[in-house]
């Protein structure tokens, strides 16, 4: 694959760079995931959903440079989970520049994924604009607890359930449970968005993207007592290796990401051996989540290579037929990206 402009391997894409000196632009403090105000459309910044500058917002700072861009896939694949209206780091990047970058590394394309029902619009929003783009809509389980708090979760899932008959919408999430961040006052807000949510994407047949933090169980028994019969697909996979098993037998898909190249994660790569290809897909979680060497730092569809290359060689399989085979299950998933 020939060098693009925008981004040449060992260099950080230029759209990532900053036009001031960091020092002298305010990085606010903000929320995580699905937290903030949604930003400007495609058309302008990525977004304004801010991350954090410290790490877990206990003072300690992160380098908030962009990695460099690794050396191109021998075969394009899709960033199948990205919120690319989240700003990290001291630059903002717009929709195009990103999309770019990802093209020069083989990253052709991804999936924009809603938090909230701005975020949501924004992706449906984004996928108009780039036929590189297709949209998932969803209340994040931790927004849903938020939305029930504050008396607006049925009209913010009607959003959402409109949301879902635009054509460039292929996935109803990020949905599910998260029992890390919510306590228990918020848990059954959550399991009823997450219903909620199963339902949506079963009639509008689509596939769901599950958000599932320390709530392995409960997540797995709302999908059996709804009988969800849809495709299924686990953002950032965090179960062991009985979840894994379940998933096999049922036909889930499981996407793998930045944390599957962290140390301290062998189980996790235990689970993605015995998966195998066959029903694998790969994400950033793009700003969250940026894969080894650069675990902390902001991160960006363009680094997608990193944990491609990372998964292959815990599978012990050639690069170039492992992105024929991550492609094909993105197509399986949601098809075609084409207008």
């Amino acid at each position: 694959m020939p060098f693009s402009p925008a981004a040449v391997p060992g260099q950080t894409p230029p759209a990532y760079l900053p036009r001031v000196a960091p020092a002298a632009q305010a990085h606010p403090e903000d929320g995580q995931s699905g937290d903030g105000q949604a930003g400007e459309g495609p058309s302008g910044a990525a977004g304004e959903h801010v991350r954090r500058s410290t790490k877990a917002g206990d003072g300690r700072k992160r380098r908030l440079e962009y990695p460099p861009a690794p050396e191109p896939l021998p075969f394009p694949v899709v960033d199948n989970h990205t919120h690319l209206d989240f700003r990290d780091g001291v630059v903002q990047v717009s929709l195009s520049d990103a999309l770019d970058a990802a093209a020069a590394v083989g990253v052709e394309a991804v999936v924009q994924v809603g938090c909230d029902a701005e975020s949501s619009r924004w992706a449906v929003e984004a996928a108009e604009a780039d036929e590189r783009v297709l949209a998932a809509v969803a209340l994040h389980p931790n927004d849903a607890a938020v939305a029930a708090e504050r008396g607006t979760l049925e009209a913010e899932l009607d959003v959402i359930s409109r949301l879902a008959s635009h054509p460039r919408v292929r996935a109803i999430g990020e949905t599910g449970l998260d029992y890390f961040r919510t306590g228990e006052g918020g848990r059954a807000a959550q399991h009823d968005s997450f219903r909620r949510h199963l339902s949506i994407a079963a009639k509008h047949h689509l596939a769901v993207q599950i958000h599932d933090r320390d709530a392995h169980e409960d997540v797995m028994r709302i999908l059996e007592e709804e009988r969800f019969g849809g495709t299924v697909v686990f953002h950032c996979f965090s179960g062991g290796l009985d979840m894994a098993r379940v998933a096999r037998e049922k036909g889930w898909y499981l996407s793998f990401g930045g944390t599957a190249t962290f140390k301290n994660n062998d189980e996790l790569r235990q689970a993605l051996a015995l998966v195998g290809p066959e029903r694998l897909l790969v994400e950033t979680d793009a700003p969250f989540l940026t894969a080894m060497p650069y675990r902390g730092r902001p991160n960006a569809p363009y680094l997608i290579p990193l944990a491609v290359r990372a998964l292959a060689e815990t599978l012990g399989v050639d690069v170039k037929g492992f992105c024929r085979a991550l492609r094909a299950n993105t197509a399986d998933v949601y098809g075609s990206f084409r207008r």
